[in-house]
C-alpha cells in the first residue's frame, strides 16, 4: 500500500477521531455503552424480555421530562428522574398483573404508552423542538465529561453486578423455579437486580442516544450474537463486540455523510443483526443447508 493510499485510509477512519475531541468523547461514550447494554441486553434476550425493554425504555421519558421541567438540561436531574419513573413503571406494571386479570406484559404497555405521551408532552410544551430531538433521539456527539462520567460509572457498576449474579441471572434465564427451590434468597436479588441494570442502561442510552434508540444497543446485539455463540459466555463477549463495532461504523459514517448520529448506529446494528440472521451458526443458511443434508440423507 502506498502512502497516499495510507494517508486517505487514516483519514477516513481515524482522522475524526484524531482531529475532534467530540468523535473522541463519542467513540468513549459508545464504549461504555458497549460494555453496559449489551451484556444487559443478552440476558433481556433470553428471559424472553425485549420488548420488556422497549417498553422501558419509553417508560424513563417522563421522569426525564419532570427532571428537564424542574432544573433544564441537566445530567443529574433527568437521570434521577429516568431512574424514579422506570423502577415506577416496573413495579407497578408487576402489581397490576398480580392483583388483577391483565398480563405483566398488557399492564407494562399500558404504562408504557401513558409515560411517552407524557413525557413528550412536557417536553414539548416546556421546551423547543431541538429539546424534544434531542430526549428522543440522544446527543452522542454531545456528551461532555459529566455525561461520559455518569456513562462510565454505570458501565462499571454493570460489569461488576454481572459478574457477581452471573450464575443466579443464567439459571434464572433457564429455570426460575429451580432457582427458588435451590437458592430462594438469590432469586429475588437476581430478579430485582436485574430490572435495576436494565433501568440505568436504559437511562445511559437515554443520554447518548434518546429514548426512541437506547434498546437497539441492548437488543441488537445480543439477537445477532445469539444467532452465532453457544454459550452464555459467547453471547456476552461477541454482543458486546459486535456494538463496539456498529458504534464506530456508525460515528464515522454519520461524521462522513452528515447523517444523525444515533439512528445510523442503531441501523449499523441492523446491519450485523441481518447478516448474522442469514449466515450465523443458527441462522437461515445453515438452517437451509441442514435441510437439504436432510433430504437427501
Amino acid at each position: 500500500m502506498d502512502a497516499a493510499a495510507s494517508f486517505n485510509l487514516w483519514a477516513l477512519l481515524a482522522g475524526p477521531f484524531a482531529e475532534f475531541g467530540f468523535m473522541r468523547r463519542a467513540l468513549a461514550g459508545c464504549v461504555a455503552l458497549s460494555l453496559g447494554c449489551a451484556p444487559v441486553g443478552v440476558f433481556l434476550l433470553l428471559r424472553r424480555m425485549s420488548l420488556t425493554g422497549d417498553a422501558m425504555a419509553h417508560a424513563i421519558l417522563p421522569g426525564a421530562a419532570i427532571g428537564y421541567l424542574l432544573a433544564g438540561l441537566s445530567l443529574g436531574a433527568m437521570t434521577v428522574g429516568g431512574i424514579v419513573a422506570g423502577l415506577l413503571v416496573a413495579v407497578a406494571s408487576g402489581m397490576v398483573a398480580r392483583s388483577t386479570v391483565l398480563r405483566e406484559d398488557a399492564s407494562l404497555a399500558a404504562f408504557y404508552l401513558l409515560s411517552l405521551a407524557l413525557g413528550v408532552l412536557i417536553v414539548s410544551t416546556r421546551g423547543s423542538s431541538v429539546d424534544l430531538l434531542h430526549v428522543l433521539f440522544g446527543a452522542v456527539l454531545a456528551l461532555n465529561d459529566a455525561a461520559l462520567g455518569l456513562l462510565a460509572a454505570i458501565a462499571a457498576i454493570t460489569v461488576l453486578a454481572l459478574a457477581v449474579l452471573l450464575r443466579p441471572l443464567a439459571l434464572e434465564c433457564l429455570d426460575p423455579a429451580f432457582l427458588r427451590s435451590v437458592a430462594p434468597r438469590w432469586s429475588p436479588v437476581a430478579h430485582y437486580g436485574f430490572l435495576t441494570l436494565l433501568v440505568i442502561n436504559l437511562v445511559a442510552g437515554f443520554h447518548a442516544l434518546g429514548t426512541l434508540m437506547a434498546v437497539g444497543i441492548m437488543v441488537l446485539p445480543a439477537a445477532s450474537a445469539r444467532l452465532w455463540a453457544r454459550s452464555v459466555g459467547g453471547m456476552l463477549a461477541l454482543a458486546v463486540g459486535l456494538a463496539l463495532a456498529a458504534c464506530v461504523t456508525g460515528l464515522l459514517l454519520s461524521y462522513h455523510a452528515n447523517w444523525p448520529t444515533s439512528p445510523v448506529i442503531v441501523l449499523c446494528l441492523g446491519v450485523l443483526y441481518i447478516g448474522s440472521l442469514l449466515l450465523g451458526r443458527h441462522g437461515l443458511w445453515r438452517a437451509h443447508r441442514r435441510v437439504r443434508r436432510h433430504r437427501v440423507a
